[in-house]
C-alpha cells in the first residue's frame, strides 16, 4: 500500500479514527490535544515530530517507527511499545503517564524519561543503556534481564 507523506503541519484538538493514521509517514509536524485511542497504528513513520497533551491510551502499535520524536504530557496508559521499528529511531517522553506501558525487547540506548509516571512498566529484556530517569515514579517496573548500563536513576523513585 502506498503511504502518504505530510510534511510541516501542525494538527490540534483531533480525534483520530481507527484508520486515519496507518501508512502515513509525518515530518516536522506538532499533534496538540490530539486522541489516538481509536487508532490502529500500521506502518507509520514520524519524523522530528512533537506531540503536546496527547491521549495514546490503549493505542495498539504495529511497526511504527519513531525518528526523534518528542512526547510531552501524553498519555500512553497500557501501550504495548514492543513492535515500533528499531531501525534509525530515537524517542523521548517529558511529563508522561507511562503506568502499564511495555517495552519489551526494544533497544532504547539514550532514551529520556522525564517526570514521567511509570508504574508497572515493562522493561524486560530492554535495552536501557545510557538511559535517563529523571524524576520519575518507577513502582513496580520491571527491568529482568534488561541491559542497565551507565543507566541515570538518580532523582526517580
Amino acid at each position: 500500500m502506498h503511504a502518504d507523506y505530510i510534511i510541516d503541519q501542525n494538527f490540534s484538538d483531533i480525534t483520530f479514527s481507527e484508520n486515519d493514521i496507518k501508512y502515513k509517514e509525518y515530518e516536522n509536524c506538532t499533534f496538540t490535544n490530539c486522541d489516538f485511542t481509536s487508532c490502529f497504528f500500521v506502518a507509520v513513520t514520524f519524523i522530528d515530530c512533537n506531540f503536546l497533551d496527547c491521549n495514546f491510551k490503549g493505542t495498539k502499535i504495529n511497526h511504527v517507527s519513531l525518528r526523534d520524536v518528542w512526547f510531552t504530557k501524553c498519555d500512553f496508559t497500557s501501550v504495548n511499545f514492543s513492535m515500533t521499528d528499531q531501525i534509525i529511531y530515537e524517542f523521548h517522553f517529558k511529563s508522561c503517564l507511562l503506568d502499564y506501558a511495555q517495552f519489551y525487547k526494544l533497544k532504547l540506548n539514550k532514551i529520556q524519561f522525564l517526570d514521567c509516571s511509570m508504574v508497572s512498566v515493562d522493561f524486560m529484556e530492554t535495552n536501557l543503556e545510557q538511559a535517563v530517569f529523571d524524576n520519575c515514579n518507577l513502582r513496580l517496573a520491571v527491568f529482568s534481564k534488561s541491559n542497565l548500563q551507565k543507566v541515570d536513576f538518580l532523582t526517580s523513585y
